[in-house]
Formats: structure tokens, C-alpha cells, sequence
């Protein structure tokens, strides 16, 4: 199978996804929820990119992020089968939380975009943590 060509604008980070049957609706196209799947994926292996991974986040300082808050504008659907380009790019960088910005291409046709903002946590208590110092400097 061929892979993705995205022409998609430059971003920090860029992840292909293949769509698969669960992914779609009865009308046959992306179910508008898996997105926000799409765009976490995304963001976890954005994260292993920079060297980290969620699970080594909570092992090692018991922290984690969640997501605070969402939104996503569709533009064209996605169908069963399309080769996805997802691309996350930090817009914000607070101590304890990350605005990002989020779209979903296939080739040349933007389909979707989203700002998520996500929040670092403690794990034990689920109130606001610092980024951990290695991950905070890692990104840009």
C-alpha cells in the first residue's frame, strides 16, 4: 500500500493514519469523534519523537497529561481506506500546561483542525503539575 503524500504546510510534528472500517460511519466516512483519536495518537507519538513516552511520564514522576479543552472545525470527510496526515504543532507552552494545534490532511485537502489544550496532572491527586523539566525543555 502506498504510503501517505501530504503537502500538508510545515508543522513540528507529523504523524500518518490509515483509516480503517471502525473508524467510519454508516454513511461511510470518518465518524467526526475519531478526530479527536486521531489527533491523541498524534500528540503520544509527537511525544516519543521528543523521547519520552506517556507511560515513562507517569513512572518516573507521576504525572500525566489530560485534556482540558477542544475544539474542531471539519472541513471535508475522510473515507475508509484514506492515507491521513496529522500534524501537531505547539502554540503554547505554559508551566503546567500546552495549547496545540492540530490538522488532519489527506495529500493536498485539509479536512480537519483542532486546538487542544492538554494539562499535566498529578496522577494521585489530578491537580496541576509542572511539566517535568527534561520533557518541558524538550519542547519547542
Amino acid at each position: 500500500m502506498k504510503s501517505p503524500e501530504s503537502n500538508a504546510p510545515t508543522a513540528h510534528f507529523h504523524h500518518p493514519v490509515r483509516v480503517y472500517w471502525e473508524d467510519t460511519d454508516a454513511g461511510g466516512i470518518v465518524f467526526y469523534a475519531n478526530y479527536l483519536k486521531f489527533f491523541e495518537r498524534a500528540r503520544t507519538e509527537w511525544l516519543r519523537a521528543l523521547g519520552h513516552s506517556q507511560q515513562e511520564m507517569v513512572d518516573t514522576t507521576g504525572c500525566m497529561f489530560v485534556v482540558q479543552e477542544t475544539s474542531v472545525r471539519y472541513l471535508r470527510p475522510a473515507r475508509l481506506d484514506d492515507w491521513l496526515v496529522i500534524t501537531v504543532d505547539v502554540t503554547e507552552r505554559g508551566r503546567a500546561s500546552l495549547r496545540i494545534a492540530q490538522q488532519a490532511w489527506r495529500g493536498e485537502t485539509l479536512l480537519a483542525e483542532g486546538e487542544i489544550r492538554i494539562g499535566c496532572v498529578d496522577r494521585a491527586t489530578m491537580k496541576p503539575h509542572r511539566i517535568p523539566g527534561p520533557i518541558f525543555e524538550a519542547i519547542e
